[in-house]
């Protein structure tokens, strides 16, 4: 089997050159066909009206022997004389195959007082064959069968063979020239993408195919670009997940490792020892809720990740969030302000629980002593909108556009006390898999609100 496209494209292409050349041969012999009889048979005949004339005029007695002169003189044709019973008066030339050229029918036919034409020829090896046209001749009122056909050596037919031929073969390696350059053109663009393709494979998400056509292999190539792009995007991503998970492990076990080994000194008094396990016991806590989140991103992400929507009072569901919350709350003297009418919803209530308690949760973590926090629930006709809204300290607008981001966090300058990173990335996820949106407007030193709408009837939902 022909593994190469290129070569495959080539010899098709020469397949079809050999058959169109071979179809195509036959058929203009056959439409030219007419045009070169009548030219030859009416030469043919001129030439035997002439001889007819001649020997009418000449009163020739001996006319067999009149023929045959006519023949010595005359190179390009042959001159066949029948008498009125149909026996040769000259002798009669043979066909390749030793048979007469002048069948006895023929002969009848023109001693009858017809003319006859005839045209039989092959189509290369042999061009004229046996074509030749017979005349009555009338003399001394007596009716002979005069016939005439083309006098081609053997030398001329294959001089005629050979032209044929040598056409068709230059038919042939031009064509076959044209098609080596054109297949060449065709499947350059289909090397790249395979060169590109293997470099893809090894890991080289830096690779461009440069194709100039617009046609479908321009639109393969275009393709193939987009998702080289979209796969450097997915290795980044990785990497910068991978050093992101490495980063948030890292700090809590070297907490964890550094005052592990400050409890071992025996100088340290009863107080120290329990700063040092309160610390050790915090970063465990931190290093948790971390493995607990990723777990959590992870099966959410997933196709298989369980999702139950049940009926369910939002509004209480919302309150319960706040009591929960009340005492941070409460220590940082915040003005929890709150507008929930009853609404009910179907959905997935674990999960929505989990994004209130992310929103609420920094919406408390986020506003300073005294501040003010408020929770609105806006029922539509199809869908509900819930608002969390604080004066805390804000978000900068080239920041919003990535808080979703996995790892993302606003204040690297205390990344101990604003988490994983991972807490709106769950959000955004579980939204997302309610078909609902999430919308964020903040303003730095002024406050954050988040915007969160949800259908109201999610039994037919699905993951996305």
């Amino acid at each position: 089997m022909i593994k190469s496209l290129y070569l495959r494209v080539v010899l098709t292409f020469l397949a079809v050159v050999v058959v169109s050349v071979s179809v195509a041969f036959p058929l203009a012999t056959l439409f030219f066909r007419s045009l070169i009889t009548s030219e030859f048979q009416d030469e043919m005949l001129t030439i035997g009206s002439q001889i007819v004339k001649l020997s009418e005029d000449m009163q020739v007695k001996q006319l067999d022997t009149f023929v045959t002169e006519s023949n010595r003189f005359n190179e390009n044709y042959i001159f066949t004389l029948f008498n009125e019973q149909g026996d040769p008066m000259t002798a009669v030339s043979l066909n390749k195959h030793g048979v007469p050229r002048i069948s006895s029918s023929e002969v009848a036919y023109v001693l009858n007082g017809s003319v006859f034409k005839s045209l039989d020829y092959g189509l290369i090896k042999d061009p004229l064959g046996d074509m030749k046209v017979g005349i009555p001749l009338v003399l001394d009122e007596k009716t002979f069968a005069l016939f005439i056909h083309p006098n081609l050596s053997e030398t001329t037919r294959r001089q005629v063979q050979t032209a044929i031929i040598t056409v068709l073969v230059i038919v042939l390696v031009v064509g076959s020239l044209l098609i080596l350059v054109a297949s060449r053109y065709l499947v350059n663009p289909l090397k790249k993408l395979t060169v590109a393709t293997q470099r893809l494979a090894r890991g080289n998400f830096n690779v461009h195919v440069a194709v100039k056509q617009k046609d479908e292999l321009g639109q393969l190539a275009d393709s193939f670009n987009h998702m080289a792009g979209e796969l450097k995007q997915l290795e980044q991503m990785r990497q910068d997940f991978v050093s992101n998970v490495s980063h948030e492990f890292q700090t809590p076990l070297t907490s964890i490792r550094g005052f592990s080994k400050a409890l071992r000194e025996s100088e340290i008094d009863e107080s120290e020892r329990l700063r040092y396990l309160e610390i050790i016991e915090r970063e465990s806590d931190r290093l948790s809720r971390l493995s607990d989140n990723l777990l959590k991103l992870a099966s959410l992400e997933s196709e298989h990740h369980p999702f139950n929507p049940t009926t369910f009072d939002l509004d209480e569901q919302l309150r319960r969030i706040v009591v929960f919350y009340e005492p941070l709350w409460s220590e940082k003297q915040l003005d929890m302000d709150l507008s929930l009418p009853r609404v009910k919803i179907s959905a997935d209530a674990d999960q929505l629980n989990q994004v209130w308690m992310n929103l609420i949760g920094n919406a408390v973590k986020f506003t300073p002593v005294g501040g003010h926090i408020f929770i609105k629930l806006v029922p539509l006709r199809d869908r509900v909108q819930i608002w969390v809204q604080d004066n805390g300290i804000g978000i900068s607008e080239e920041d919003q556009g990535r808080i979703f981001e996995r790892f993302y966090k606003v204040d690297q300058a205390r990344q101990r006390d604003t988490g994983s990173g991972l807490g709106l990335a769950i959000v955004r996820k579980i939204i997302d898999l309610h078909q609902g949106t999430i919308e964020v407007r903040s303003e730095q030193g002024k406050g954050t609100q988040f915007l969160v709408t949800l259908p109201i009837l999610t039994y037919t939902l699905k993951k996305s």
